[in-house]
């Protein structure tokens, strides 16, 4: 695996978004790494603490594997790090290690890092990201707004000094009601304001800009830049009018010194024993990440490369569990407030970790006053935006299985949690997937006048012949839809007495084992009753598979190259006009 990593050109090539950097990115980026660095602080403290580890191990995790990340990963502004979901799944992986010492436990949780990083790289190496393939748009969708709703609810938690917990919607309301004496309105209103005063400023500040007169780029950096106004406002009222003595929660001070090398366990017994957590992880992380990465290269008609995905975060994993790290991976309500921002590059992650190193040498005492009730609202703020009811609306006007697979996915998220909710939604779009292959478009056609085109007779006004019966499948044949097809050909078959049969194999990609069965007993059902089976328009491929099969060796009828030779063969000039 090593000497692959050695020879990977994603490693060793500068990335293309510092060689073709755009000095008009410059501001945007450092606004955007700026307020994101600030805001994740106190989020990356909570993390930590979700994973079983000492507060300032979040911002461990988001040094390192944030930088390697900027130089290999596929998305431009997918902002990894300490992660709800990365936190949560490391703490149950280690569920049974909680009565070791501190020490040992962050081993572990380093430990578990270093093997997810492993396995995404193998993947990457193997060229594993066309899995990725098979989620559907509805999956990813539906996924990506669950969670978007379900981080919402959970950062009520800092805007009401309730502490509420729990995986799924329903954790969170009975966590909600049982903790309800834990209501904290002085927290309520710096949360309420500031939770307005963002809104007001992505919802309704630009066009009031606007009526200024203002030019669009003056608008549009006032309205980036506003958030970062806004945390130092608070900062600012939490000295002067001493927030804290309200009883108000602060992010507090945070140890002080950078990540220390250190090397992961290596003994088998322990790697084994995580493996198959680790396992876990990494898919639900690569899913994750690749959900919201690739919907952002879609949004921002940006290339992405899968493969490439599950290197940056393979190695960003890896390396980061020799400095410290936990888990990470690509984060939704991070990536929110990064684009909110208005990052345009990694650029931005950078500054970030700038911001991240700096909190730990210099910036502990100017953070200490901020309160978490901001964080929370603008994390809040930020997720609205990843609620993706557009897609679902045009699901449901072209798509409706998808828009079904959509809601599946939200609703499983939103009840039993993102790995549940996840797994329920590609299992369920696999589901649709063999549904719709396993019951194929099917059409009995006709000649177009006197040309050589055949079309549906339920569609066109078309000639038919009364001894020949032209079926189109529009499907590749397989184990999943041969009895459907056999059928669908049984019954069109009853409409009069036809001497010949012939099937259209146009859109026939693939002819297997199963299938084949059906077209030889079809075959000899027709024989035995003097008719003849012709097949026409086979593609190469097809035609490799089965040349030497009983469905070409037994054949009633010919193999033609064209439904038009066909019919000149069977001599039907008078009705076809050829």
């Amino acid at each position: 695996m090593f000497h692959h990593l050695l020879k990977s050109n994603a490693i060793w090539q500068i990335p293309d978004w510092i060689k073709y950097y755009q000095k008009s990115n410059l501001s945007s980026d450092i606004i955007a790494g700026l307020i994101v660095g600030i805001l994740v602080i106190p989020q990356s403290l909570g993390y930590a603490i979700l994973a079983g580890l000492p507060p300032v191990y979040g911002l461990y995790a988001s040094i390192v594997p944030v930088m390697v990340y900027a130089w290999i990963g596929s998305s431009s502004v997918n902002a990894v790090g300490a992660v709800s979901v990365s936190a949560v799944m490391t703490s149950q992986a280690l569920v049974g290690f909680h009565h070791l010492p501190l020490l040992q436990y962050i081993m572990l949780a380093t430990t578990l890092a270093f093997l997810v990083g492993i396995i995404l790289t193998l993947a990457s190496i193997l060229r594993l990201g066309w899995v990725t393939q098979f989620i559907s748009r509805g999956v990813t969708s539906g996924f990506i707004s669950g969670t978007a709703i379900l981080i919402f609810i959970s950062q009520l938690k800092h805007l009401t000094g309730i502490p509420i917990v729990g995986k799924s919607i329903l954790d969170y309301a009975q966590s909600f009601v049982l903790n309800l004496s834990s209501f904290h309105l002085p927290t309520l209103i710096v949360g309420v304001m500031v939770f307005i005063s963002l809104e007001i400023n992505r919802l309704a500040l630009p066009k009031w800009l606007g009526m200024l007169s203002l030019p669009k780029s003056k608008i549009t950096a006032i309205c980036r830049i506003f958030p970062l106004i806004l945390v130092a406002v608070v900062i600012l009222a939490s000295i002067q009018f001493h927030f804290s003595q309200f009883g108000i929660r602060l992010s507090g001070s945070i140890p002080s010194g950078l990540p220390q090398f250190t090397t992961p366990i290596m003994t088998p017994s322990i790697l084994a024993q995580l493996l198959p957590s680790a396992l876990l992880i990494a898919l639900i992380s690569f899913i994750s990440s690749h959900a919201v990465a690739s919907s952002l290269a879609r949004e921002r008609n940006e290339h992405f490369n899968a493969n490439q995905e599950l290197m940056g975060l393979g190695l960003a994993n890896l390396v980061g569990s020799f400095f410290q790290s936990f888990a990470i991976t690509g984060g939704i309500s991070r990536t929110a407030i990064n684009i909110s921002a208005g990052a345009k590059t990694p650029l931005a992650s950078l500054i970030t970790v700038a911001i991240m190193i700096a909190s730990l040498l210099v910036l502990n005492d100017v953070i200490a006053p901020l309160p978490y009730a901001v964080l929370g609202a603008i994390i809040m703020s930020g997720i609205i935006k990843m609620v993706d009811i557009d897609t679902l609306k045009y699901a449901l006007k072209f798509d409706q299985l998808e828009a079904v697979t959509f809601m599946v996915t939200f609703i499983m998220v939103l009840t039993f949690g993102l790995n549940i909710g996840l797994v329920s939604g590609i299992l369920f779009s696999f589901g649709g997937l063999i549904w719709n292959t396993s019951r194929p478009h099917i059409a009995i056609v006709g000649q177009v006048g006197c040309t050589e085109h055949f079309r549906n007779i339920c569609r066109h006004h078309v000639i038919e012949r009364s001894d020949i019966l032209i079926i189109r499948i529009d499907e590749s044949l397989f184990y999943g839809n041969a009895i459907s097809v056999r059928t669908f050909i049984d019954q069109a078959l009853k409409r009069q007495d036809y001497q010949h049969l012939i099937l259209m194999l146009s859109a026939v990609n693939h002819i297997d084992l199963t299938a084949q069965e059906m077209l030889i007993n079809l075959n000899c059902e027709l024989g035995k009753h003097d008719k003849s089976l012709h097949l026409s328009d086979v593609k190469g491929p097809v035609m490799d598979i089965i040349s030497q099969t009983p469905v070409i060796k037994e054949l009633t009828g010919k193999v033609f190259l064209s439904t038009a030779d066909a019919i000149k063969h069977l001599h039907a000039y008078d009705d076809f006009c050829i």
